[in-house]
């Protein structure tokens, strides 16, 4: 393997902030103001605008104050959550969908698909239109995966809706959805993939994975080569309640499979794993020259707030293995993916968030003076 220093060559006029990028993943937890008035009221509720709009405000002027070069609206107004804030009050579906068990004890499901067509009932380029009146920095949105949506479709089928017909109406929503966040002006795009991990822990033989990845390249075919290194993809085994759901899964299962999605950069939930250095040779193993890698290096679902030094440390591990023209960081996944606002606190994960700016940082420079 070449060294360091070796790879340094041909990056070694390009400014720290440049050398190792760095981005979030998405949300944080809201402030209590806005979680009591969601608790006796309900989240779509008209009333509760101004809430919003203070919590959009007040995140984005504290995530900038971290020192991250990109940020996000802490997707303050995905209330319901990441993965179905834009299927969340559809008419034509039953709560009774598919479940995701945590290892905390607890469920989260999916709304059931119960008559056609499929529809977003919300885009996300929508919370693009308030952060931006706010943000000075580069505006990172989340998207759900085609895949994860299409677990809405039930096993039995529709009558008069065909699977087929499902996929087509999915695909072009999705379709939808990127083109009008980059219209909208977003710096990039990334596809939340969590349950990519999931489906090995449900079907160890790999076929739900296989058909995943084949339904997300379907979508990202729709794409130009151009446009899909403004694209990327977020895999973690979960987070919600300080839990997950597929932490148990041996990330060898998945990230072979993960590489094959026609994307230029993958978001990866690292610094919580057990065994860093195995996933990284993996990773070196399976990315291809035109893949740029965030790993994570700060574990929302820790209380322990990470150090700079300990952060500079994980980044300076992964450059071992990843090609530093290819390595970013980020954190492992969102602060508050399910809504869950009082496990980590929004003062714990903004406090996370400047020890990633700064780690990496200071891993730049270390690598820098080689």
């Amino acid at each position: 393997m070449p060294s360091v220093a070796v790879r340094l060559e041909s990056v070694t006029d390009v400014g720290l902030n440049a050398l190792i990028p760095t981005e979030p993943i998405g949300s944080l937890p809201r402030p209590l103001a806005l979680i009591e008035a969601v608790e006796q009221s309900d989240s779509d509720d008209p009333r509760l605008a101004t809430l919003y709009e203070d919590a959009i405000r007040d995140t984005i002027a504290q995530f900038e104050a971290t020192g991250s070069p990109v940020i996000t609206d802490g997707e303050q107004r995905k209330y319901h959550n990441f993965w179905t804030y834009c299927v969340h009050g559809l008419p034509n579906t039953a709560p009774d969908g598919f479940r995701i068990p945590f290892t905390a004890g607890h469920t989260r499901r999916m709304p059931r698909l119960t008559t056609g067509p499929f529809r977003y009932k919300r885009y996300a380029d929508s919370y693009l239109d308030v952060a931006k009146r706010y943000a000075r920095l580069p505006l990172k949105q989340a998207v759900i995966s085609p895949s994860a949506l299409s677990l809405m479709y039930p096993a039995e089928g529709i009558p008069g809706y065909s699977r087929g017909q499902f996929i087509d109406d999915l695909l072009a929503e999705h379709e939808n959805e990127i083109r009008r966040c980059f219209q909208k002006g977003a710096y990039k795009v990334q596809i939340d993939f969590t349950e990519g991990r999931l489906a090995m822990k449900i079907d160890p033989a790999g076929h739900l994975l296989h058909s995943f990845i084949d339904l997300n390249n379907l979508a990202l075919s729709r794409f130009s080569t151009e446009e899909r290194q403004r694209i990327g993809v977020h895999t973690c085994p979960g987070g919600d309640r300080d839990s997950t759901h597929s932490a148990d899964v041996d990330y060898a299962e998945l990230l072979p499979s993960l590489f094959q999605l026609r994307v230029g950069n993958f978001y990866i939930a690292l610094a919580g794993e057990s065994d860093r250095v195995h996933v990284l040779k993996i990773i070196r193993q399976y990315m291809k020259p035109d893949h740029r890698v965030f790993v994570g290096v700060v574990a929302p679902i820790d209380p322990k707030i990470e150090t700079a030094e300990e952060v500079r440390g994980r980044v300076l591990e992964a450059a071992h293995y990843i090609p530093l023209e290819q390595l970013g960081t980020t954190d492992d996944c969102g602060f508050s993916p399910f809504c869950d606002d009082t496990s980590t606190t929004r003062e714990t994960a903004f406090a996370k968030i400047r020890a990633r700016v700064l780690g990496t940082t200071l891993a730049a420079r270390a690598l820098g003076a080689q």
